[in-house]
């Protein structure tokens, strides 16, 4: 009897191991709204709760046992592997982040705006492909993350280029030329709250900090998506938009890129 409800208990265990592991991933990989649900929230409150840490936290801890101190691209692959084959993350992500990476390397900016940073993932890649001498800014409005993100970014060796600012965008942005020098940014990466593109955009524009040429590039515009910034740059006369088809980090679902070219 004993051995009998100890074999059913076992596998009870087996088969919400496998559920967890492998079967709901499977079915949720393809449908956004779903896999967000799945492991933005439910797996990550699961861990966090059994771990007694933060996904950031063992984002980071992956990074400083597997990826070599002052190289960028290790910590991106060691990333990458963290996210592909232990938890999900909301990074850029592997497949995206090519593609953001051949825009800095053809914008090939002196200074670079990026919102939100999260734990330093795309900060690293941009600042990898940086020239010499460029400065790359970041905001960021968790002070967890930005803890954990220049973490990230002292071990990846790219700190130099990098000035990570905590605080709201909105507060920001008026302020960026008065306290960081900048006269305009020749690239905008935009991956925060999606329901700040627009409005962030719009304020970036009445602050003078774009010159002809600057580009916006914008993550999540499917899933989450931002369908007012979408609208808005595709039908502005101000700017010239091309969309990168994607998919949503680390899985098989739709989303992509947003490059948008301010005329002036």
């Amino acid at each position: 009897m004993m051995w009998g409800v100890v074999g059913y208990c076992a596998g009870g265990a087996v088969l919400l191991y496998a559920l967890y592991k492998w079967v709901i991933p499977g079915a949720v990989q393809y449908h956004g709204g779903l896999a967000l649900v799945w492991h933005d929230v439910i797996v990550e409150w699961i861990l966090d709760t059994l771990t007694q840490s933060t996904r950031p936290q063992r984002l980071l801890a992956a990074v400083q046992k597997k990826a070599t101190r002052g190289d960028p691209r290790s910590v991106v692959k060691t990333i990458d592997e963290f996210c592909n084959h232990n938890e999900w993350a909301m990074n850029v992500g592997d497949e995206k982040g090519c593609i953001l990476d051949s825009v800095v390397s053809e914008a090939n900016p002196a200074c670079v705006l990026e919102l939100g940073t999260y734990c330093g993932y795309s900060t690293v890649r941009i600042a990898s492909l940086l020239p010499p001498h460029a400065k790359l800014i970041t905001l960021e409005f968790n002070p967890d993350y930005a803890a954990i993100a220049r973490q990230v970014i002292a071990w990846a060796g790219v700190g130099d280029k990098v000035q990570l600012v905590e605080g709201e965008s909105g507060e920001w942005i008026p302020n960026l030329k008065e306290k960081f020098g900048v006269k305009t940014f020749d690239l905008v990466f935009l991956d925060h709250w999606k329901d700040r593109y627009l409005p962030d955009t719009k304020l970036i524009e009445e602050c003078g900090l774009l010159r002809k040429g600057s580009i916006l590039l914008a993550d999540n515009v499917i899933c989450p998506g931002t369908p007012d910034y979408l609208e808005y740059v595709r039908n502005s006369p101000r700017y010239k938009s091309q969309y990168f088809k994607s998919h949503l980090e680390y899985t098989k679902a739709e989303d992509g890129l947003e490059k948008s070219v301010f005329l002036g």
